[in-house]
């Protein structure tokens, strides 16, 4: 049998990009409106500020922007397939995706969304290795962006403190497993038993088929937090150790812990429950709250522009989110460029 035999398909990462709207919102401005301030909110979630959409803006803008600069940093201009991960799209139908690829010069190109709340980077990036490891594409570019500005009361306090608006993009290509960046073993749940702890009741066919009145609570985003806080680190750590099992790793041999952006309280949690160093933990929740499917590629994005990660790095992705849904994956870190402006920068970007 031959010794040089080639390794199997792979995709591996070869772009990335982050984009977050110009408004801020920081803890002093929420205190004008509800009944905390600064400290408070830092003490409990780490967050400083975070950024939302102008009135009249929405999911597919910030997609648009991300998904152009993704490209741009790949040094492409065409994919086979698009997919957005969202939990806040455009319109119920039709999908982001279609529109976002229209708008990118991709049309003709397979496009779809992906919904798993705050897990969905994660598995809209197994959905994507998967196109491209079973000769679907080529090429993907996959984004997750998030408004939840839009579907979260602004008078509530536990809620309105937490989440921002921003989308984080990656390009995908065709390659082997022992490529760097080859984006390497998943693990993937969900319970939906327990879909009631994250969740906006109105707007769907279970409310609109039995009828009656909408209340205003109804229309916006609501959350359970003392139990999600519990489950989040419990799935999270276990999805972790399961990823690091399959593949062999031991926990030690993780430069970088890049989990969905929640809150710092859950990141330092799950990291000390898996015995990582927290230094470890990539983080930039402080500068944009919890921004949904986007919070893992604006950390990558971020932490990338500061050269905070290195070629040859090692990397755990860990996320969670409704539904319930978690997931992880491993992927060691690619020589690219580097990420050419940092994600909070609108630079030369329109939403166009």
């Amino acid at each position: 049998m031959p010794t040089n035999s080639p390794s199997p398909p792979a995709a591996v990462l070869c772009g990335l990009a982050g984009w977050v709207p110009p408004r801020v919102v920081t803890n002093d401005d929420l205190a004008e409106r509800l009944d905390t301030d600064d400290t408070w909110i830092r003490t409990r979630t780490g967050i400083r500020r975070r950024h939302v959409i102008e009135p009249g803006e929405a999911t597919s803008d910030l997609a648009v922007a991300a998904g152009r600069r993704a490209l741009r940093h790949a040094g492409v201009d065409s994919v086979d397939a698009v997919i957005v991960t969202t939990t806040t799209p455009d319109r119920p139908c039709p999908a982001t995706a279609p529109a976002v690829a229209a708008r990118l010069g991709l049309a003709g190109a397979a496009a779809f969304d992906v919904g798993a709340v705050c897990t969905g980077f994660v598995y809209g990036l197994a959905t994507a290795v998967g196109l491209i490891m079973c000769g679907v594409a080529e090429r993907v570019l996959l984004i997750g962006a998030d408004t939840y500005s839009t579907i979260v009361d602004p008078l509530d306090r536990a809620n309105a403190i937490i989440f921002g608006d921003g989308a984080g993009a990656v390009v995908l290509r065709a390659g082997q497993a022992d490529d760097p960046g080859a984006v390497g073993h998943f693990d993937l749940g969900s319970d939906g038993a327990h879909e009631d702890l994250i969740t906006i009741t109105a707007g769907g066919s279970r409310q609109r088929s039995t009828g009656g009145e909408v209340q205003h609570r109804d229309r916006h985003f609501a959350m359970r937090g003392n139990e999600v806080y519990r489950h989040a680190v419990t799935r999270m750590a276990e999805s972790a150790r399961a990823v690091l099992d399959t593949a062999g790793w031991k926990i030690d041999e993780v430069d970088h812990f890049v989990p969905h952006q929640a809150n710092l309280r859950i990141l330092h949690s799950v990291a000390d429950d898996l015995g990582l160093p927290r230094e470890r933990c990539v983080t930039n929740v402080d500068a944009v709250g919890n921004t949904g499917a986007a919070s893992i590629p604006l950390a990558l994005a971020d932490a990338v522009a500061r050269q905070a990660i290195s070629p040859g790095d090692r990397l755990l992705l860990t996320a969670f989110g409704g539904g319930l849904t978690w997931g992880s994956c491993l992927l060691t870190w690619p020589d690219i460029q580097p990420v050419p402006a940092g994600p909070y920068d609108r630079g030369d970007e329109t939403a166009s």
